[in-house]
């Protein structure tokens, strides 16, 4: 069975375009408004959407996405009030969305009551940022025939397990740009086009470049390396900056109108 994601990167290869990913935490800033910002990304160009489910420790999450996570925490958001949520957004879109999460997360709620969730309200993938390529292969083979792909991470330290981590791989592979948590940057790795490449040697799924992209300049110099770029704690910047006057719909929205028009 095809997720709506496969279905998305073919359907922009037809065209030889580029899709734009964009990462938001769910309940940030409140849980209602989570699904405007979902409609007004799709709006601005969004191609997938991954929202973020807010964790106490996230590791890999730099200040930016921690302060979003403790926003989304402070109003009690809790797994099954995301679920509702996006069972509203699938009245209205079939956009492609994915959950970025812990793997503690899935363990608290029920390995098999979240995956059974996630199929009944349409969600369509999953990267799991701390999950044991040990563990990986039991719960892919608990997602097959759901329709929601399991979307690995690899980062240029994953070298000697890069063939391992994307064997199977579905949606799209996760392509962290550089080490250390996520957060923008202002400048990539001369290194990244051969990491990308060595990805690419693997594996015929997908590729999606994040962390660190900031704006439409690291858009322009990175688009062609990859089938997609993400975009996240520059995102939830602009939520930031609009918080104070409730201008954080607007202002995210523009700011992916921009980053799409980078692509061309």
């Amino acid at each position: 069975m095809k997720s709506k994601i496969t279905k998305k990167f073919e359907e922009l290869k037809k065209f030889d375009k580029r899709a734009l990913i964009t990462y938001i935490t769910a309940g940030d800033p409140d849980i209602k408004d989570t699904e405007k910002l979902i409609y007004a990304m799709e709006r601005a160009g969004a191609d997938i959407v991954e929202l973020g489910i807010p964790y106490s420790d996230p590791l890999a999450d730099g200040p930016v996405i921690q302060r979003a996570a403790q926003r989304a925490l402070k109003k009690n958001v809790n797994i099954d009030d995301i679920f509702d949520m996006v069972k509203e957004v699938r009245k209205n879109t079939q956009l492609p969305l994915a959950f970025l999460m812990y793997y503690n997360s899935i363990l608290r709620y029920g390995i098999n009551k979240f995956i059974e969730k996630c199929k009944d309200v349409g969600m369509d993938g999953l990267i799991v940022a701390d999950l044991p390529l040990e563990e990986r292969k039991e719960f892919k083979d608990l997602l097959k025939n759901t329709g929601v792909d399991l979307i690995p991470l690899v980062a240029p330290t994953s070298r000697e397990r890069i063939k391992m981590i994307v064997e199977d791989a579905s949606g799209f592979i996760y392509c962290v740009s550089s080490l250390g948590v996520t957060g923008t940057r202002s400048s990539f790795s001369t290194e990244l086009k051969d990491f990308m490449d060595l990805v690419r040697s693997y594996t015929d799924v997908p590729t999606a470049i994040g962390f660190g992209i900031s704006g439409t300049e690291a858009i322009r110099e990175l688009k062609d390396y990859s089938d997609g770029l993400i975009v996240g704690s520059a995102i939830i910047k602009k939520i930031e900056e609009g918080l104070e006057y409730g201008t954080h719909l607007e202002k995210v929205e523009e700011f992916v109108k921009e980053l799409k028009s980078a692509f061309k």
